[in-house]
């Protein structure tokens, strides 16, 4: 019983050091909404050009899927993670001592590639050293990572704007700690994220690469000695035996391979999820819900406040979901979420509506908001990199990860880019029912095309993949 514990302690801590990728793609992600008003007000934008601002690290984050997932197959995991950790620390220092729009955007876009690098290797990496009774719960923990940062993002946001106030208030702006946390506290928000990316890259030095890919890069002593700690001495020579095998059995050893019959379907489904998970409302909420809340009369600090609260809703609601993915499986959560999600988008779009001529208080949207942030991190959030992380070969699993990821990415950009002008031309109302709409083809995807793959080993999921081509 002691070695199963060590055991299981081992994975978890494999999985919590990669999470830490997430944690740094929810805050990069997040941090985002603090500083929208006033770096537009300070570099004068318009709305397009605040969306550049905003969507200029999803161009990074596109880049850095395209070439994250070949790296990964080509030089390791750990490697790669640890390139996602210098880019993020460079990233946040970049933005705190920046002296200009462009070099802001450029800054953005260097922390953009960390965020599409990590949301490639790092759930990759957890899926690879875990468990198949426990896949679901581990790999969620790289949402629940990503939530967590979500949630530093706006705690951060909102205690150094309370901060820059009382040392605006005390005239206490003087030297470069007056600029970064008083004059122009923006870059304090985004400069803060160098902390948690160097305990990214100090901490990757103390965890081993994923077994699976040195069996597929023929260092299988290594492999076997990790998978000694991860299943037990017996369990790990029949891994190492069933990942030869089926690598062996794959006819080819690149991405033609996910043009088989079996591995297309599965590829046309990451891609089409990943893209439309974007157009259901979620980053519209994460990026810009401190502009959106003040579109109903609160106060920029009321604003932030709120969005500290769906970020507390989406950290909870993610823990909820890691402790029952694997038992309640991967389906039924989307099922179930994805329709809370289209009955409260309907609610929000009819408070914008008719909630000041009904003179509804603001709590009304307020709760709207946090059960449409429960029932969208309860499913789609955390389903969607467990599934991207199992369903591809062994071979080319990190190649494909990068073709879903950067659909996911490509469809988080435009949200990111066109949401200040759906809010202006489709009004908040026309642009939340919207996103009730886009919700209907998602689940009708998952219900039709996508199996059940709770409690299947990432081998097993492959074989399945392969005899439904054949079937085809």
């Amino acid at each position: 019983m002691g070695e199963r514990s060590a055991r299981i302690r081992y994975v978890i801590w494999l999985s919590f050091v990669a999470s830490l990728g997430g944690f740094l793609f929810g805050y990069d992600t997040a941090v985002i909404s603090g500083t929208v008003d006033q770096v537009s007000k300070q570099f004068s934008l318009d709305d397009i050009t605040k969306g550049w601002y905003v969507g200029c690290a999803l161009v990074g984050s596109i880049s850095g899927v395209v070439f994250a997932g070949t790296l990964s197959d080509m030089f390791g995991r750990k490697i790669v993670m640890l390139l996602s950790a210098v880019l993020f620390t460079l990233s946040a220092i970049g933005c705190m001592i920046s002296s200009g729009i462009n070099q802001l955007v450029i800054a953005r876009i260097v922390g953009g590639i960390g965020i599409g690098v990590a949301s490639v290797v790092s759930p990759l990496y957890i899926a690879e050293i875990s468990v198949p009774e426990a896949r679901g719960r581990l790999v969620s923990l790289y949402q629940l990572a990503i939530t967590v940062g979500f949630l530093a993002a706006y705690l951060a946001n909102f205690g150094l704007l309370r901060h820059s106030e009382t040392l605006l208030a005390k005239e206490a702006t003087s030297g470069l700690y007056g600029k970064f946390f008083a004059t122009e506290v923006w870059r304090g928000m985004l400069g803060m994220e160098s902390l948690p990316a160097l305990l990214f890259f100090i901490v990757l030095f103390f965890i081993p690469e994923s077994p699976r890919w040195l069996i597929v890069k023929k260092q299988e002593p290594k492999a076997l000695s990790i998978l000694n700690k991860i299943y037990g001495e017996q369990e790990a020579e029949n891994q190492v035996i069933n990942v030869k095998n089926l690598i062996n059995m794959e006819t080819k050893s690149d991405w033609r391979m996910l043009l088989q019959p079996g591995f297309r379907m599965a590829m046309f489904i990451g891609v089409v999820l990943a893209m439309l998970g974007q157009f259901m409302g979620v980053n519209a909420v994460l990026y810009y819900g401190p502009t959106i809340f003040a579109e109903s009369g609160l106060s920029r600090g009321d604003s932030l406040f709120y969005q500290v609260l769906v970020g507390l809703v989406n950290m909870l609601t993610t823990v909820l979901a890691l402790a029952i993915i694997d038992r309640v499986g991967r389906k039924k959560l989307v099922y179930w979420g994805v329709s809370g999600m289209i009955i409260t988008l309907l609610l929000i779009g009819i408070y914008f509506s008719f909630g000041e001529a009904l003179n509804l208080p603001h709590i009304f949207l307020l709760i709207f908001f946090l059960l449409y942030i429960f029932c969208c991190a309860i499913s789609i959030c955390a389903v969607i990199f467990v599934l991207l992380s199992e369903m591809y070969p062994v071979k080319v699993r990190g190649a494909a990860m990068s073709v879903a990821g950067l659909s996911l990415w490509i469809g988080t950009y435009l949200i990111g880019q066109l949401t200040p002008w759906m809010l202006s031309t489709l009004t908040p109302a026309g642009t939340f029912w919207l996103f009730a709409f886009m919700c209907v083809p998602y689940i009708m995807i998952v219900w039709k095309l996508l199996p059940e793959t709770t409690g299947k080993s990432l081998e097993e999921i492959e074989e399945m993949w392969l005899l439904k081509g054949k079937q085809n």
